[in-house]
């Protein structure tokens, strides 16, 4: 699971906040950070934070956390620059400041991606020519093995779970089946 831990001082208390790759969010896929308790996720009070200010997400592609500046007016700093347009990559020590407010990216979880495995179906005969050849699979299909009952599912299932055991499917090996 893919995971960013935050914390910052509030009130004269510590606070620590755990940002995931599918946050539960306001604005899916996001995590929003501000003072406005109806737009953000996380709020922070002091008054030169920007009622809407940064969100933080996870790249799947890059597997990395970012921050994407929502406010040119008040702009964000991110380990001493500012960030007036776009997105920046963060890691694990990153000081980001929302006006005079200090945050700090104390933790940076990625998991990797398993890597796709080849599952052969039963054994086709073999034709031998004269030249080797490169086996084609033209009617090979994706599916997700079930890190816990080993059965295959339908990349469609991703989202809803192994139709058999009902384990997430999040962290399942993505195989070959020919």
């Amino acid at each position: 699971m893919n995971v960013l831990t935050l914390q910052w001082q509030e009130a004269g208390q510590n606070k620590i906040q755990q940002i995931y790759e599918k946050h539960n969010s306001k604005n899916p896929g996001t995590c929003r950070i501000g003072r406005d308790p109806a737009k953000c996720d996380i709020v922070l009070t002091h008054p030169t934070v920007s009622g809407l200010h940064i969100e933080i997400f996870f790249d799947s592609q890059k597997q990395r956390f970012y921050i994407r500046n929502l406010r040119e007016i008040n702009p964000p700093q991110i380990d001493g620059k500012s960030l007036v347009k776009g997105e920046v990559a963060v890691s694990e020590g990153s000081i980001i400041y929302l006006g005079q407010q200090q945050l700090q990216v104390t933790a940076i979880s990625v998991s990797s991606i398993p890597s796709t495995i080849i599952v052969q179906s039963p054994k086709q005969p073999v034709h031998h020519h004269h030249k080797p050849s490169i086996p084609t699979q033209p009617n090979s299909v994706y599916g997700l093995d079930c890190p816990k009952c080993h059965k295959v599912s339908p990349p469609e299932n991703l989202q809803i779970g192994c139709p058999w055991c009902g384990t997430s499917l999040a962290a399942a090996v993505s195989v070959l089946i020919g």
